[in-house]
């Protein structure tokens, strides 16, 4: 990765003299985001020093637990899983060796929140939405989401063929998740959702008959039906709000040079096929499963 090193006492002295005899010009800004599109930039020639918290290493959060299978063993580190392959490839384009990779934990519901933030960049299965893009910087999506509904085998929750099926049911999420959002917008449940922590919350609220379903993203709900939890199945999927596409993109602070870096790096990967491998090897198993109207 090539960096940018000023020197500030030349600077210094340049500007001393000049600043007697010369207009005053505005200083550019060695953070400044690229201004050529994703596709005209190069990733491996794009990232400077100026761009990041700390020189030379990128800093990437996500939560804790890291959930399977977009982490493997709650270890981001290891390269495995589907977000942890994602972002190891993007730093490996950006021109960041592994070791120059750096994770920090960041609780899901502060990912979003606006100000400043302790990381680069932040990958944790967050949705794409028209409000969170008002505090924060997102990339372009890497990964197209679905929710998808899970429940015990022979419950009502597990009966439910439609989402009007579901709306006199008890079901709950993850709270600040967009599936919180689609059991609230979407479904309409006459009673309100259960509300949990995290997901391994709404997993033992469910083995505990506390809630008749729960709702997360689709690979993580067969991750639940497959390893997670015994008799359990996937009840079907849908597309929340207005029926755009669900996105989860890498989360920024607001204004971060680094969107169409990171940008330029997921397109590479998306045309050269890598973006599609990666998915193949971690998360192969989203098929054929109902659609709810």
């Amino acid at each position: 990765m090539r960096r940018t090193l000023a020197s500030a006492a030349v600077l210094a002295l340049g500007a001393l003299a000049l600043t007697a005899c010369a207009p005053i010009e505005e200083a550019s800004d060695p953070a400044a985001a690229p201004s050529a599109p994703a596709d005209d930039l190069d990733p491996a020639d794009c990232v400077t020093d100026e761009m990041l918290l700390e020189p030379g290493v990128l800093t990437v959060g996500t939560d804790s637990p890291a959930y399977d299978p977009w982490f493997v063993g709650n270890d981001p580190t290891n390269g495995e899983g589907y977000e942890s392959a994602v972002a190891y490839e993007v730093a490996d384009r950006l021109g960041f060796s592994e070791d120059q990779v750096t994770w920090v934990k960041v609780p899901f519901n502060t990912s979003y929140a606006p100000g400043a933030k302790e990381f680069d960049l932040d990958i944790n299965q967050i949705s794409i939405t028209p409000k969170r893009a008002e505090v924060v910087d997102f990339s372009e999506g890497y990964y197209q989401a679905a929710q998808a509904v899970i429940a015990l085998d022979g419950t009502a929750g597990a009966e439910a063929t439609s989402l009007a099926d579901l709306a006199d049911l008890r079901l709950g999420a993850q709270t600040g998740t967009t599936s919180l959002t689609a059991i609230r917008e979407i479904i309409a449940p006459t009673e309100d959702p259960a509300v949990f922590e995290d997901t391994n919350a709404a997993k033992q609220a469910l083995v505990n008959d506390q809630v008749d379903a729960i709702l997360a993203d689709l690979p993580t709900a067969f991750y639940i039906s497959a390893v997670e939890i015994e008799d359990s199945v996937i009840v079907g999927q849908f597309q929340p709000e207005t029926g755009d596409q669900e996105e989860f993109g890498m989360l920024f602070e607001k204004g971060s040079p680094l969107v169409p870096c990171v940008d330029a790096a997921l397109l590479a990967m998306r045309e050269d096929g890598t973006l599609e491998a990666i998915e193949t090897e971690w998360l192969s198993d989203v098929v054929d499963v109902p659609e709810l109207q």
